[in-house]
């Protein structure tokens, strides 16, 4: 069921049934995907947000291409792309509507976890149910806890078969998802994963959120009452506490570069903004504002900055390729997830300075709403909450100055 403020999606529909998933082999292709369905999404990009209608259309290109599967494995039919080629998938994506390139964020996320901790049938089935162009939301955190990794939701067995019940925000995804992923703890209180079928009896996903940047995600609540679970949709979360994995690095290069492309989408449409609607200041001496002496230093300091963060977010990348070629150890998790946790506190101060700059540089034309300049801001600033940086500049400066390695969770 799904309570909605706006026309509601079906997530079977948003995939055509004449127009079987594309299978993505290589790079190339998945990148030219990318691409293909940016350039779908650039000419509404501004009118989705201002009228946050969701990027149905173009979600249904984003799965109908392919792009959805790029990282299941190849033992699993899958092309197991790399995770660089993933990174630059969603920094093109979300350089054009960051809010597109977070819905299918969860998605990446929980393949990953799939890997290290779903049996092998588990695997075998789900895989290949996400390479048919079925996506994975995020039955998220909860809103009323301690932290983030506190659980209050819970999965108890019944005389009529496993039942779960909770509430959950943060659900990005789950709105367009056919499979919404729950984390509870079961009857023992052992963490474990579910995976619900949508819809479901019991299963209501409330079309709440109200956040002011990433509007068209749909990150809202999930409401679970007596929602019936399948045994064989259950994973249990307990082994990725006892083993070293690169979950949480996975799921942290995909929100650098969701970041890396919102900077890059703010550079792009100030250029053009400064060149083609604004005008110099008085004092400056020159006829067109891109001449501007104190605005091309601006603008050059600034494309430095996003190339050097890009350049980070390839170094994670290529680090994380590198890292699951072998079998994962405490010491190459923790040199993986340090290598994200550097790209992302650039990627997201780039992202940050990038949204407000263009204002300065653009002047007071710059702030009416019919250009939407509003927006790269908004969604700067909410994305980038996911994580505080503060504590990623600690676990990078413990880890070369104490060799402490990070936390083990999604989100350093």
């Amino acid at each position: 069921m799904v309570v909605s403020a706006s026309p509601a999606p079906d997530a079977a529909t948003l995939l055509p049934a004449d127009e079987p998933t594309r299978y993505i082999a290589d790079d190339r292709q998945a990148l030219d995907a990318a691409r293909q369905v940016a350039n779908a999404a650039a000419p509404n990009a501004m009118l989705r947000d201002r009228q946050r209608q969701y990027p149905l259309q173009e979600l249904a290109l984003f799965s109908q291409l392919g792009l959805g599967g790029i990282s299941v494995p190849r033992q699993y039919g899958g092309p197991g792309l790399s995770f660089a080629t993933l990174a630059e998938v969603f920094r093109l994506i979300s350089a054009v509507d960051p809010a597109l390139g977070q819905i299918p964020q969860n998605h990446f996320g929980l393949i990953q976890l799939l890997r290290d901790a779903a049996s092998e049938s588990q695997k075998q089935r789900i895989f290949n149910a996400v390479l048919t162009g079925q996506r994975i939301g995020n039955g998220g955190p909860e809103k009323n806890s301690k932290h983030t990794l506190e659980m209050h939701t819970r999965l108890q067995p019944t005389t009529d078969g496993l039942r779960l019940n909770g509430d959950k925000f943060y659900s990005t995804g789950a709105l367009f998802a056919h499979l919404v992923a729950v984390k509870a703890l079961d009857e023992r209180q052992q963490p474990v994963l579910t995976l619900i079928p949508s819809p479901a009896t019991g299963l209501e996903i409330v079309d709440d959120w109200s956040g002011i940047g990433q509007r068209t995600t749909a990150s809202g609540t999930v409401r679970l009452r007596d929602v019936k679970v399948d045994p064989a949709n259950v994973i249990s979360l307990l082994p990725l506490a006892e083993k070293p994995t690169i979950q949480g690095a996975v799921s942290q290069l995909i929100q650098a570069a969701i970041d890396a492309g919102i900077a890059q989408g703010a550079l792009d449409e100030a250029a053009q903004f400064i060149r083609e609607h604004s005008r110099p200041w008085v004092d400056a001496g020159v006829d067109r504002n891109a001449d501007d002496p104190y605005i091309l230093a601006d603008v050059g300091r600034l494309s430095i900055e996003l190339s050097a963060a890009n350049a980070l977010l390839r170094r994670a990348a290529l680090t994380l390729d590198e890292v699951d070629r072998r079998p994962v150890t405490a010491e190459s998790a923790a040199a993986a997830s340090i290598a994200v946790a550097e790209a992302k506190v650039l990627t997201t101060e780039v992202a940050l300075l990038t949204s407000e700059k263009l204002f300065e540089w653009s002047g007071s034309r710059a702030t009416l709403a019919e250009h939407g300049l509003d927006r790269h801001w908004r969604n700067a600033r909410t994305h980038t909450l996911h994580d505080p940086v503060r504590w990623k500049y600690h676990a990078i400066g413990d880890y070369y100055l104490n060799g402490h390695f990070p936390a083990r969770h999604s989100w350093i």
